[in-house]
């Protein structure tokens, strides 16, 4: 995603990206520990995942990718490295979350204990095989 504010654009440090991915996992963590609202865990769950996949992205390529869909992200991730063939099914799960988490709708929607538990392991398994694929380049970092 690019955006302007005051001339600034996204970033173009991969590591910056994975420091807010980090920070949204976290942030799910601490919902999940004081019994936070379910669809904003799993919303910091996508979120994660989407700023980490862009961040390995823009690591490997040089270059954003622009959208939230995570399944693509995932993809094009794939194409680059074929471990993250692992994580497809994880990232289209979390991408059904990414508009229904956000937005109020007539429709029911709600997420069990069992359901954000899942959820939440599936974000911090591919932060974790992310930020290790990181780790292993040799490149610095601060994460």
């Amino acid at each position: 995603m690019s955006r302007s504010r005051k001339g600034a654009g996204d970033s173009l440090f991969y590591y910056k990206w994975l420091d807010k991915a980090l920070v949204d996992l976290q942030a799910a963590r601490i919902l999940l520990t004081w019994d936070g609202d379910h669809a904003m865990v799993a919303f910091h769950c996508q979120q994660s995942i989407e700023k980490a996949l862009k961040g390995f992205l823009l690591f490997k390529t040089g270059r954003h990718f622009d959208g939230h869909n995570l399944t693509y992200l995932c993809r094009q991730a794939m194409n680059l490295d074929h471990a993250f063939a692992e994580y497809l099914d994880e990232s289209a799960a979390l991408n059904n979350l990414y508009i229904e988490t956000r937005y109020p709708t007539d429709l029911p929607f709600s997420l069990n204990e069992t359901q954000i538990n899942r959820l939440y392991g599936m974000a911090e398994r591919m932060f974790s095989a992310i930020r290790e694929q990181l780790y292993a380049s040799g490149r610095p970092h601060k994460i």
